[in-house]
């Protein structure tokens, strides 16, 4: 009787002390997460875009599955590694089998759940990023041209929205800035850089275009980004919910100076924003850059020229 006293008190106590383990581990990976894991190491932060925290935790998501899947399948390795070791004085080769119906649909069931699962989820979430507002719900809509290797905007002009539009902004690529013996320093100009105007928590559409060889449109810190493809236009909406200055660039190998193909992103309040616009119409920005400017369009025919015979007389 007292044995079984004296077990029960043991087993008692071994929960307590594990108990106590378990929490303060949960502690010290709670205590860890910073921002940085609170988005799966992507940079930026959230609140940024109303697209950017859903990507974030799909992303997190994703990888805590994974790493679960992955403990568990380590787990099974190193059990079976140490369980069916061949222990002293053994010989010949241990029992054999050649089949286990439950282990090998296990196998096979469960890889496929998952697979269909992540499939099922990534739809899900594309579908909700690809989603675009409607001419009666959008506030601000832009063309972006890429270019090699800089970027143009038109801020178009919306019904009934409270951003003013109707100018157009030209870029050039990045600018190096150089010592006082004229050799590059390996920075860039960042006053220089084109610079895409956003006033924060509006709907904005982005229509990207290209003007010669495939881009693609890249603001890490929005956790999207979009290709820009000669003869076809591409669009996504978003919001942008937080203020600040973001770097975006080309994430499409397009070119000799594909990694000076930057440009920033400026989400800004309605004044500073329907400011910069005015400003754009007082320099004489006024109207669009358009597809008349699209460097394809002076490539030559594939069509064989006609011979015209002159007649004789």
């Amino acid at each position: 009787m007292r044995l079984l006293e004296r077990s029960i008190v043991r087993k008692n106590h071994r929960k307590k002390w594990s108990a106590l383990a378990l929490a303060a581990a949960a502690s010290l990976v709670l205590a860890g997460c910073t921002q940085l894991e609170d988005t799966g190491y992507l940079p930026g932060q959230r609140g940024t875009s109303d697209l950017g925290d859903g990507i974030a935790t799909f992303w997190v998501n994703s990888w805590i599955a994974l790493l679960a899947i992955g403990f568990l399948v380590w787990g099974l390795i190193i059990w079976a590694s140490v369980v069916y070791r061949r222990r002293k004085n053994e010989t010949g080769m241990p029992e054999q089998m050649r089949y286990h119906m439950p282990i090998e649909i296990l196998f096979t069931v469960v890889p496929i759940i998952l697979v269909f699962g992540l499939f099922a989820f990534t739809a899900r979430d594309q579908a909700q990023v690809e989603e675009n507002w409607t001419a009666d719900e959008m506030e601000v809509h832009i063309e972006v041209y890429g270019k090699q290797w800089a970027w143009d905007f038109n801020y178009l002009e919306v019904d009934g929205s409270p951003y003013d539009g109707g100018v157009y902004y030209q870029g050039v690529q990045a600018v190096e800035l150089r010592d006082e013996n004229g050799s590059t320093t390996g920075e860039i100009d960042y006053d220089q850089l084109p610079t895409l105007y956003l006033p924060v928590n509006a709907k904005v559409v982005i229509d990207l275009k290209s003007r010669d060889v495939a881009h693609s449109f890249w603001v890490p810190e929005f956790h999207y980004k979009e290709d820009t493809i000669p003869g076809k236009t591409n669009t996504f909406s978003f919001t942008p919910t937080r203020e600040d200055t973001y770097i975006g660039k080309c994430a499409e190998l397009c070119g000799e100076y594909h990694s000076m193909m930057l440009f920033q992103v400026e989400v800004v309040s309605q004044e500073e924003y329907n400011a910069y616009i005015q400003s754009l119409e007082d320099a004489g920005n006024v109207g669009e850059r358009g597809d008349e400017y699209n460097r394809n369009l002076n490539n030559p025919g594939t069509s064989v020229p006609e011979i015209v015979h002159e007649e004789q007389h």
